[in-house]
């Protein structure tokens, strides 16, 4: 199973759905909650830029898409970030979309986790995924895995990654990432399951249905979902604050050439027959 681009439609629209994090040992914790995502054609900003006056690319507005607030955050292209990167896998984007999944800004203010990159090739293969990753330290982290032969199963995408980044205080470093991925259609579907040793320790899911982006839509949003992205970041702190009060110990932020020389990753020796059946 493979899955080609759908025809173009708008350069930008919407995903609304519901974020859920299980965390399953040693203690059981569970939370999920509405969001909004944006998912844009990097190849057409002046489109999406232009698609509302509710909503502007790399300027104010009630929600902003900004190309600083990713990849190399120096507001360069990010069309050119993801060529370049899967040109290092020698793999050719030329002709191909390049699309990004994310939270918008709003008043101003934004905080995506988790952004993704969805980038194909001239004939509308998914070619190289891109796992944008942030921590509430200011860092960010890309996962940048090629799409290879046998990941595609009838329950979508299936790719794995060690953990190289420190994100949670309550999560070990010594982790593996197991994602699955249905890219966007009418529809988007991401799950992360994290693992150690033992087996699953957190999944997190986000199931989301496709809106066109309107002023009528952006107006929906604002009064459904008020102050989306300060509810983004104040929900990671109070899971935080319960998951401390549960006992939960907390896991030392390691040092950033730690991090850079991958010291903490784990490699794993064993399947657990959970992971292979999710």
């Amino acid at each position: 199973m493979e899955t080609r681009a759908l025809p173009a439609t708008d350069a930008a629209s919407l995903y609304f759905g519901d974020v859920m994090h299980a965390r399953l040992k040693p203690t059981g914790h569970r939370f999920s909650y509405r969001v909004m995502s944006l998912l844009i054609d990097l190849d057409r900003l002046g489109e999406a830029d232009r698609q509302t006056a509710l909503f502007g690319i790399n300027r104010a507005a009630l929600y902003s898409f900004h190309e600083k607030d990713h990849g190399p955050r120096d507001g360069s292209s990010l069309r050119a970030y993801a060529e370049g990167r899967a040109a290092a896998h020698g793999i050719d984007l030329g002709g191909g979309r390049v699309e990004l999944l994310c939270y918008p800004r709003l008043l101003g203010y934004g905080f995506s986790p988790l952004s993704v990159y969805f980038c194909y090739r001239a004939d509308g293969q998914l070619a190289l995924m891109i796992y944008e990753v942030r921590n509430t330290f200011g860092e960010i982290h890309p996962y940048i895995l090629p799409v290879q032969p046998g990941e595609w199963t009838d329950a979508g995408l299936r790719q794995q990654q060690d953990k190289l980044f420190y994100v949670s205080p309550f999560m070990p470093m010594a982790m593996r990432y197991r994602f699955r991925v249905l890219p966007p259609s009418d529809t988007v579907r991401l799950r992360i399951l994290e693992t150690d040793r033992d087996g699953p320790l957190l999944a997190a899911t986000f199931s989301g249905r496709r809106r066109a982006l309107t002023s009528a839509a952006l107006l929906r949003s604002f009064v459904a979902l008020p102050l989306v992205s300060l509810k983004v970041m104040a929900a990671i702190h109070w899971e935080a604050l319960r998951l401390w009060l549960k006992g939960v110990r907390l896991v030392p932020r390691p040092n950033a050439a730690e991090q850079r020389n991958g010291e903490t990753t784990l490699a794993h020796d064993k399947v657990h027959p959970y992971i292979a059946d999710s």
